[in-house]
């Protein structure tokens, strides 16, 4: 079933001064917590008003959030994203920030893109690329990407060779692990076994022109839905494989010249960081929220306001949902 276009007048925003807003979770509570470039995570209450956790003393070096997630006990994962060392880190409530993970098989961390906690509270981490700095990655011929599972075992890489690995997501049963290829212009997906082994990746979407995929969302029909940084295109990719666009704010010219470097090899941070556009500002992650979860809140990552659309399919709820 083909779903309706979803026009620019229908977009609507929640939350002020946000800063580079670019990953956002959404729970039952109808609060709103979005990464932020001050250095932690700021909330958005369900009215509107905002509240801000850094780390107290403030750290040596800043964090740089890119992904976050809530953990049970109410504390955040910060995927710290900066090219001389990465890491996660945890942030609590009060202020106290402590390193969850620096280093995997004796090497520091590079980058860190982005972090999930499941049912199970194991911890998922994408590494978009083994690259120093990150940009020279922005290609399509580049595929050194991986993805970390911490569990009561330790961490350990559980899939590598990924192009530009973004965010990822578990399907209702925790059987099965979507991963965004940014560069590569795809969504991969594996099997995961009990131990948390993955296996069987295949490829179940491929994206065009002037569609770079960064973050994405399922929802309870099993479809995909993709946020499009530069384009600022929503798509939604059924489990048949069919790729429907649902929404998109760019101006021609301006992705034009992004296409071209990308083709070219070419793409820099000058084509991630500027945007024409009418409403959204790059748009970069997706998450389901509000009553009946057909909300789609939209990270960002050049705007001060967090965007939102209503969607007719409900999202699936995630393991912090009720968190």
């Amino acid at each position: 079933m083909d779903l309706a276009p979803i026009p620019l007048d229908a977009i609507d925003h929640v939350g002020s001064g946000l800063q580079r807003p670019e990953c956002v979770i959404a729970t039952k509570s109808g609060n709103l917590y979005v990464s932020d470039k001050r250095g932690g995570v700021t909330r958005i209450r369900p009215d509107g008003s905002t509240e801000l956790f850094v780390p107290k003393p403030a750290l040596p070096v800043a964090l740089h959030p890119n992904g976050i997630a809530l953990e049970r006990a109410g504390s955040f994962l910060i995927a710290h994203l900066a090219d001389d060392f990465g890491g996660v880190w945890r942030l609590f409530r009060d202020g106290r920030a402590e390193p969850v993970l620096t280093e995997i098989d004796g090497k520091t961390l590079p980058a860190v893109n982005f972090v999930l906690v499941d049912k199970q509270d194991r911890i998922w981490v994408t590494i978009s690329t083994r690259r120093q700095p990150r940009g020279v990655s922005y290609r399509a011929d580049i595929s050194d990407g991986f993805v970390i599972l911490i569990d009561k075992k330790g961490a350990r890489i559980v899939a590598d060779g990924i192009g530009f690995t973004n965010e990822v997501r578990l399907d209702a049963a925790e059987r099965e692990l979507t991963v965004v290829e940014t560069f590569s212009r795809r969504l991969c997906r594996f099997d995961i076994a009990a131990d948390g082994s993955l296996s069987g990746r295949r490829v179940i979407a491929q994206f065009g022109a002037g569609t770079f995929p960064d973050g994405i969302a399922l929802d309870v029909e099993g479809a995909v839905w993709v946020t499009s940084v530069v384009s600022n295109r929503v798509l939604r990719v059924t489990r048949d494989g069919k790729i429907q666009q649902l929404l998109e704010d760019a101006d021609p010219a301006h992705l034009a010249w992004v296409e071209k470097a990308y083709l070219a090899g070419e793409m820099s941070r000058p084509h991630l960081d500027t945007i024409t556009s009418r409403v959204l500002r790059s748009i970069a992650s997706i998450a389901f929220g509000g009553p009946d979860l057909k909300t789609a809140y939209l990270g960002c990552l050049l705007g001060e306001r967090l965007p939102f659309i209503r969607v007719p399919v409900a999202g699936l709820p995630m393991a912090h949902w009720e968190w």
